[in-house]
């Protein structure tokens, strides 16, 4: 299980601008925040993200840089890119199952109009070094973290020099 002051695994996914993204790569003056989604399928990530949109702004003024990713292909994750309100969200897609798994994230076997099996949401603060700050790690769409919480939780830890917590 991965614990805060860890060191992550490190994450190289290819993003829907046709770059490729590497967790090993990011030089964030604060954090990396890297958002897990369920997929084209899930009305509720396209509501998290499409909130996240206009707040992108806030997270890179505190230092914190951003990406969403998931276990859709390419051709979906550009269908969600179109059709969702993220155009400035970095957006990743093949997150593989296997690896999810050793970030801690729950999988789940598609049902109905699903993928035949998709990563639950997740979310991750990251240090610059690669140590895991904080997470929050969801079994099911729902229950996630506020976005205006997380950007005053951000707010909170930057001013107070607050550590992680969670390691014992």
């Amino acid at each position: 299980m991965l614990k805060p002051r860890q060191k992550t695994p490190d994450l190289a996914i290819n993003l829907v601008n046709g770059t490729e993204w590497k967790l090993s790569k990011q030089n964030p003056e604060a954090f990396t925040l890297l958002i897990v989604y369920r997929g084209l399928h899930c009305p509720v990530c396209k509501k998290y993200l499409e909130e996240l949109q206009p707040k992108l702004s806030k997270f890179h003024d505190l230092g914190v840089n951003v990406i969403a990713v998931s276990s859709d292909t390419e051709a979906k994750a550009k269908e969600t890119y179109e059709e969702w309100d993220i155009a400035d969200v970095p957006l990743g897609y093949e997150f593989p199952i296997e690896e999810a798994r050793e970030w801690g994230l729950f999988i789940s076997k598609g049902i109905k109009d699903e993928p035949d099996t998709f990563i639950e949401p997740g979310l991750f603060i990251i240090r610059p070094n690669q140590e895991l700050y904080c997470a929050s790690i969801q079994t099911m769409p729902f229950a996630r973290p506020g976005l205006d919480d997380v950007i005053g939780a951000i707010k909170f830890v930057l001013n107070k020099d607050y550590p992680a917590r969670g390691e014992a």
